[in-house]
């Protein structure tokens, strides 16, 4: 079964993301009080704990938010989603709009670990249906 590890936000663009207790998301708007959802394609970012866990061995100390995903998940593969496949996220539907991302390259990762998984691994979505997600809740590709 997949879950969700953490959910995250950040009022700012070019920084880490801090986990918080639950997000709001909401049609054309994305993650509630986020700074990224003013882009249609990417209001929602998701990352899997298993990409953070490639680079856990050069910096263990990574932690939900670091690669400013909204939604950790752990026990899918994000990245193989083709686009316009849904996913149900707790009690919210999403669909996924992008896969990876076009590296800025100046991200405080890549400069750590010389690598940034999120580019190549996280994945954007829009909202579907809205609602609330937390921690622990079931993530179900539709």
């Amino acid at each position: 079964m997949a879950i969700v590890k953490a959910v995250c936000t950040s009022d700012k663009k070019g920084v880490r993301k801090r986990a918080v207790p639950e997000i709001a998301v909401r049609f054309g708007e994305g993650v509630v009080g986020d700074a990224h959802g003013d882009d249609p394609v990417r209001r929602v970012s998701l990352l899997g704990e298993e990409s953070v866990d490639k680079l856990r061995a050069v910096l263990p100390e990574l932690a939900p938010g670091d690669f400013a995903e909204n939604i950790l998940t752990e026990g899918v593969v994000l990245y193989e989603l083709p686009v316009g496949t849904r996913l149900r996220v707790g009690g919210t539907e999403l669909e996924v709009t992008q896969i990876g991302k076009e590296c800025h390259q100046g991200c405080e990762i890549r400069k750590l670990t010389g690598d940034c998984v999120m580019p190549r691994e996280g994945i954007f979505a829009e909202v579907v249906t809205e609602g609330t997600v937390r921690p622990g809740d079931e993530v179900t590709v539709l």
